[in-house]
């Protein structure tokens, strides 16, 4: 773990550097911090992390013609 501490002398310069450290990671890293910080903070709120969840239901529907 890289813990370096950065100096910024504004917002936007931090803002810029967060933005180009996580395009460096994989898509596979960033998933698995989104997992870790949603985990995260359903420990903070005292929650269960295995709630259930929404599901996504398809339906196709043919339109008529014209």
């Amino acid at each position: 773990m890289d813990k370096t501490i950065r100096r910024y002398t504004s917002f936007e310069e931090a803002k810029a550097d967060e933005y180009r450290y996580w395009q460096s990671r994989t898509s596979q890293e960033r998933l698995e911090a989104i997992a870790e910080t949603t985990l995260t903070q359903y420990a903070m709120k005292g929650l269960i992390s295995d709630v259930p969840r929404l599901q996504r239901t398809l339906a196709h529907i043919k339109r008529p013609q014209g």
